[in-house]
Parts: structure tokens; sequence; C-alpha cells
């Protein structure tokens, strides 16, 4: 008997370096670990990949350590573990921040850091906070690892530079000077995607990071600089306002977001 899911394949890895021969050997193939996003996909027949790699047992993937200044949380750490670890809170309070924003309890014990960078989605709750965290992304082959800057990981809308050979490993945070904020704006309190979501670093020099306002997450770095040069606010959200480009869309207006976006910098600078 065939069924919805009878021409759709997976491949079940026994260890890291297995599931990164088979991305080598048999790719392409989709990796697969909290499925939040892939089963929603599939449910409504817009998955185009076929072929997926359950990575959800490779344990060298999970965990949460710190060493010196160095914050390294593996890909497929959860965002419950996230919101519960100790060296999180105190380190990036705002990735918590984020996490706690990720639809209900149940998401929150399946997704994934890595799930949520590598879905791409320009709403994702915890992408601004890697931008204006300036994280770096880790990423391996069968015979190679890379560490790309993640304000340098997404060339376009959903679209991002690791490779079919490669898997997301980790991500590392260094340590974070000045005073952590972040912003989700949505339909209601809880399990909504953002209208627009923000998180920023208050600091002689600021960052800030902006989603739901672009194809892809924004790092508003004329803002910063405007901010950190003595700018009026005004004069900031003016620079805001050339630096997004918000679309109309099923959640929001391109006007709503741009100026929920500005109103969002001024409550970021105003508070102490």
């Amino acid at each position: 008997m065939r069924t919805a899911i009878s021409p759709l394949a997976l491949r079940q890895p026994r260890s890291l370096r297995d599931a990164l021969r088979i991305l080598r050997d048999e790719g392409p193939l989709m990796p697969l670990a909290g499925c939040t996003d892939v089963y929603v996909g599939l449910n409504f027949g817009t998955l185009r990949d076929h072929q997926f790699l359950n990575i959800w047992g490779l344990d060298d993937l999970r965990g949460i350590d710190v060493s010196k200044d160095l914050l390294r949380i593996g890909a497929l750490t959860t965002f419950t573990e996230i919101i519960r670890s100790p060296q999180v809170r105190r380190r990036l309070p705002m990735l918590v921040a984020a996490s706690r924003e990720i639809g209900a309890v149940q998401i929150q014990n399946r997704g994934t850091l890595g799930g949520n960078i590598a879905n791409g989605s320009p709403a994702g709750d915890t992408l601004p906070v890697l931008a204006a965290a300036e994280a770096l992304v880790e990423l391996r082959s069968i015979d190679w690892t890379r560490k790309v800057p993640f304000v340098d990981f997404y060339t376009g809308y959903r679209a991002s530079v690791r490779r079919p050979d490669e898997l997301i490993i980790a991500v590392e945070f260094p340590r974070v000077e000045g005073a952590q904020w972040f912003r989700k704006v949505g339909t209601r309190a809880a399990q909504s995607i953002s209208k627009v979501v923000m998180a920023g670093v208050r600091a002689e020099h600021p960052r800030i990071a902006f989603g739901s306002v672009a194809p892809t997450v924004v790092r508003v770095r004329r803002t910063e600089e405007a901010l950190a040069s003595g700018a009026t606010l005004a004069e900031a959200q003016r620079i805001l306002q050339e630096e997004i480009s918000p679309i109309d869309d099923i959640r929001s207006t391109a006007s709503y977001r741009r100026h929920v976006a500005a109103r969002l910098l001024a409550q970021f600078w105003g508070e102490p």
C-alpha cells in the first residue's frame, strides 16, 4: 500500500563519522533531528526533499561547554536545555529569552539550535541573538572542519554557505560585553511566529540585529555606528529604515514592521 510518505527515504547513521560519510557518498540528503519544521512541510506537501539523514541520535552534537571566554553549544542542544543551562543563563541571557519564545514546551523539548540555523527562516527567534553575539557556526565534512561567522552564514532566503556534505556541528559564542536585550513582537504572547524580532547588546559600540524584516536576519551596522557616534535616536531610526526591507505577508505589513522596528530600537537604546 502506498502512502503520502512512500517516496521518502531515511538513512540512520551509526556515528557522526558515518553520517558525514553518507552525506559525502550518498547525498544530497536533508539532515533532520527535532523535525519541528520538517513535519509541518511534510503535512502540507510543501517539502521538496525526499532523502533524509536522521542525526537525532548523534550525541557528539549535544552539550553546552565553557572554555576560557568561549561558550560552545552543540547543534543538537534543545531549547529546553538552553533555558535550563546555568552557563547560558549567566553568559548569554538573550539566548535564553529567545529560546523561551519558541513554540510550546513540546517544541522547546524537540527543537534544536542547529535546526533553527539550518532552517534559515528570517523569523527564527534565535537568529538575531546569534548575529548580535557575533557567533561562529562550526561546519564539518568527512574531510574538514571550518568555522563561519554567523553574519556571513546566509546567502539569501533560506540559503546558506553550508555545503551538501557538511553538518552544523556547534555554535561558538565569544564573551559578550554589555547589557543584552531581546524582544519579539507577534500576534499573541506565546506560540506565535514573529512579526519583528530584535536582539541587541548595549555598549559603547552597540550590536543590533533584526529578524522578519528582510530575506535573512539583518545586522544593522550603520544604525550601530550612528548610535556609537552620538547620533540622535531619530537619526538612528531614520538610518534603520534604510537598512531593513520588510514585506507585506500573511502575518503583517511592511509599514507595521518598519514602525515596530523603530519602536524596538527606541526601547533598546532608552532602557537602562
